[in-house]
């Protein structure tokens, strides 16, 4: 069983985070999730381990929740 990395595993992670911006560059909102939906699957099924995504959609949730509770206090 692999563990999720949650450390930076990019060379220039500023290189990363810029080509995923770029990659919705021009695309509407429906398209934007759809291509974000797509990566998903596709780097979901590269790493092709359940427990490590079962991990990283909990991970992803609770960043969720905490960004929302951040919005709500903030109002």
């Amino acid at each position: 069983m692999t563990v999720l990395s949650t450390k930076s595993n990019f060379a220039d992670p500023d290189a990363a985070y810029r080509l995923i911006v770029e990659a919705h560059r021009g695309l509407g909102e429906g398209q934007s999730a759809d291509l974000d939906a797509a990566l998903v699957l596709i780097l979901a099924n590269h790493i092709g381990d359940l427990d490590v995504l079962r991990e990283a959609i909990a991970l992803a949730q609770r960043r969720m929740a905490a960004a929302s509770q951040q919005q709500q206090q903030q109002q």
